[in-house]
């Protein structure tokens, strides 16, 4: 009895729940699978703090003397144009050349009719035949009124009225004789001639039509020397120097050039291009360079002192053009914000911003930021 008492008096046993209980192999594992995480987080934070030089290449900056060139497009024009014209009025008979042909000096080129004038021509001989046949008759009587006075036959009046009317002869043959000139080369100005030997760059008239005197026939390119024409921006001409030597290539064939000279700036802006009209004279002009033909003109602008770097050396700062700039003792860069003058082939102008003698970054800036250390290429060796 009291044995079994004493059993039942025993407190009762109490058990851990299963899903409590952490056995030895499962708390290993984690520990494992944590550990190659802890590692490289600290990998990550010393590589962090001992980060290694990028390596850049680098050019000393140098002020050097930068003349811009400028290459515009014009074409091969005349330098002398004559507008052709009749000096007398008429219908056309004959149009003897077309436009592109060459003319040599005294060619004629076209005819008016001449009838008109060939009737004036008629009438004016017939006048000067009149007017030789009463001088004829006024000198005679002069003569015997001479001869007369001479003997005391005829009066002093009588003597000097035929000397008057021998005068007055003579003037009526020396006016139709000046009328029948001047028929005549109204009659010879029924040929059109070329007063120049050239090409005919326009044609304004056919056969049959009708022109009045001095109305423009043809328009005659004389042959010489050529200029090259170019519309070129008015801020151009200011830059450019006063007598700039001047390239002439032709567009069609580069191996074609010439050297040129400004000759003409015109005075006035072009109200319809807003551009100003700058004749180059062209002394021997190649016989490849034809009137019309496009040719490319270059010229160099006054000189200005600037740094001229690669374009790979441009970067952004705050959102301007910057450079980096090496610290030649710590190695360390930093951005220079730079004002760019203008940019060429392959290359960049830089006309503010930096000083001779510093180095800056020309490959590999992209990978750099502001106090990283840099290893220079090349500069071991």
């Amino acid at each position: 009895m009291s044995r079994n008492a004493t059993s039942s008096a025993s407190p009762p046993s109490v058990k851990t729940p299963s899903h409590l209980s952490f056995p030895a192999s499962t708390i290993l594992a984690c520990a494992m699978a944590t550990l190659p995480l802890l590692l490289a987080g600290c990998q990550k934070q010393e590589a962090a703090a001992n980060k290694l030089p990028v390596m850049v290449r680098t050019e000393t900056v140098a002020i050097a003397n930068y003349a811009p060139r400028t290459s515009l497009t014009g074409a091969i024009a005349a330098r002398t144009l004559n507008n052709l014209s009749f000096r007398v009025g008429g219908r056309v008979a004959e149009r003897l050349v077309d436009v592109g042909q060459h003319v040599d000096q005294g060619a004629v080129l076209a005819r008016i009719d001449p009838q008109e004038q060939e009737f004036d021509l008629r009438s004016a001989q017939a006048d000067l035949d009149a007017a030789q046949a009463q001088l004829t008759q006024a000198a005679a009587a002069f003569e015997r009124q001479k001869t007369l006075l001479a003997r005391g036959y005829t009066t002093r009046r009588d003597y000097d009225a035929a000397e008057q009317a021998s005068k007055v002869a003579r003037g009526s043959v020396d006016a139709a004789q000046s009328a029948l000139a001047n028929a005549k080369e109204n009659l010879s100005f029924t040929e059109l001639k070329a007063g120049a030997a050239g090409v005919i760059t326009v044609r304004q008239v056919e056969a049959g039509q009708v022109v009045q005197a001095a109305q423009t026939v043809f328009t005659l390119a004389e042959d010489g020397d050529r200029d090259a024409v170019f519309n070129v921006e008015e801020t151009l001409v200011a830059k450019t120097p006063a007598a700039p030597a001047v390239t002439i290539t032709l567009l069609s064939d580069p191996q074609i050039k010439a050297m040129g000279k400004v000759r003409e700036i015109s005075p006035a802006v072009d109200p319809a291009s807003g551009s100003i009209r700058v004749k180059v004279a062209i002394p021997d002009t190649p016989a490849g360079m034809p009137l019309g033909a496009a040719v490319i003109g270059s010229v160099s602008a006054q000189p200005l002192k600037a740094v001229i770097l690669p374009w790979q050396a441009l970067t952004l700062s705050d959102g301007k053009p910057a450079v980096w700039v090496v610290d030649q003792s710590t190695k360390a860069v930093t951005t220079a914000q730079v004002e760019v003058l203008a940019f060429g082939s392959g290359s960049v102008v830089i006309d503010k911003g930096l000083e001779a003698g510093q180095t800056v970054v020309t490959a590999g800036g992209q990978l750099l930021s502001p106090g990283q250390t840099v290893e220079i290429a090349g500069a071991g060796q």
